[in-house]
């Protein structure tokens, strides 16, 4: 089970934007990334292809390795490590290892 899921609020632990929190909007499991909302942005150049779409250079989420994320505890109010605990009928679950709060 992974530790940190689609529309999770995580936080920044390194890099260029650490402090600042953002939802996730997806999860790259084989590159072991993130996409994370308004966290990370690059500038892309993009040519224009059609007469509706704008070309010029844009700004845009890059996935962020998950090594530098945390998940927010609301709880807590503070980024917090996860456990896992695996329920009587065979279901696992999320939890805030500070203050036991299920996620």
């Amino acid at each position: 089970m992974p530790r940190i899921k689609k529309n999770d609020i995580v936080v920044v632990l390194a890099g260029k934007d650490k402090g600042k929190n953002g939802k996730i909007l997806a999860v790259l499991p084989a590159k072991n990334r993130a996409l994370v909302e308004g966290i990370n942005f690059v500038k892309k150049h993009q040519k224009r292809t059609r007469e509706q779409e704008k070309g010029g250079v844009i700004q845009r989420e890059s996935p962020i390795h998950l090594s530098n994320l945390a998940l927010f505890c609301k709880g807590c109010n503070r980024p917090t490590k996860v456990g896992f605990n695996t329920l009587k009928d065979g279901t696992k679950s999320r939890f805030c290892k500070k203050c036991n709060e299920v996620f």
